[in-house]
């Protein structure tokens, strides 16, 4: 590491096995277009069968580590935290976080920093194990927002919202408070920076927050789901895509904590000058 980011000489060292396997380069370009090509934003990686032949510890990791610094470079905020952040199943707290059982509704990581992370991933170790509960959300922000009325697009750039906590986080500028939804100078660029939290837990005046609602409800209508098997690898960029989960199933205090859904979380920084580019 390099302070909270992956060191280059360690990224290279993970590419140069990368680059020897077969229609690499080619998966590597596609991967890099359906993030930052026009009508991109996420991508998924299916690496079931290396998940299968290596198991899901550090070699694994270090091979998904390697698919994602052809995209950018990965770091930790969290600098109490490894680089991949475990995101197990807990049943005995709030519902609705990313942790825990209840619907995580839609929402970008670090939304009230002012350098959040550019990329935001998701790798399957465990689904869940009562089948069926927990599929990814994952709305198209940029697209609902253009179809918002003129009105509520210009409530949405002013700064006048807030959420959350800002502490001990390194790599992602200062805390931004309040902030606008809509951030960018032009239609389609920048950060949407919502989360649907801010609706019941933030003080909003009323025409701010009936239009954050609209939003809200352009999201869900644009939604896409599927369900995220072991092995997989979801990448989310996250100037284009909020992302979410639908409920686990009931019954999860049933299952040995060893066995829970469990997924792993790693950040990127998009490289200076690349497209997503902060």
């Amino acid at each position: 590491m390099d302070d909270s980011f992956l060191a280059q000489s360690t990224m290279e060292r993970y590419g140069t096995e990368l680059t020897a396997t077969a229609r690499f380069e080619e998966t590597a370009a596609i991967l890099r277009h359906a993030l930052t090509g026009e009508g991109g934003g996420y991508a998924v990686l299916r690496l079931g069968n290396l998940a299968k032949a290596l198991g899901t510890g550090d070699r694994f990791r270090q091979l998904a580590t390697a698919f994602a610094a052809e995209v950018a470079v990965p770091f930790s905020p969290f600098p109490r935290w490894p680089l991949w952040k475990d995101i197990g199943v807990k049943v005995d707290k709030n519902p609705g976080r990313s942790s825990l059982i209840g619907y995580n509704a839609f929402h970008m990581d670090l939304v009230n920093a002012t350098r959040p992370p550019d990329y935001t991933t998701l790798l399957c170790v465990r689904p869940d194990p009562l089948g069926g509960g927990g599929p990814s959300i994952l709305p198209d922000a940029q697209a609902a927002v253009a179809r918002l009325s003129k009105n509520s697009r210009a409530l949405l750039a002013e700064t006048a919202y807030h959420y959350g906590t800002f502490f001990d986080l390194f790599g992602v500028g200062e805390e931004y408070k309040p902030f606008p939804i809509l951030d960018g100078s032009d239609p389609g660029e920048g950060f949407v920076r919502f989360t649907a939290k801010m609706l019941k837990r933030s003080q909003l005046g009323q025409a701010h927050a009936d239009a954050a609602r609209e939003l809200a409800v352009e999201l869900v209508r644009g939604q896409v789901s599927f369900m995220l098997q072991p092995g997989d690898y979801l990448i989310v960029n996250q100037r284009h895509f909020l992302h979410g989960r639908e409920a686990l199933c009931s019954g999860q205090e049933t299952v040995p904590a060893t066995d829970r859904r469990l997924l792993l979380q790693l950040f990127l920084r998009a490289r200076a000058g690349a497209d997503s580019a902060v």
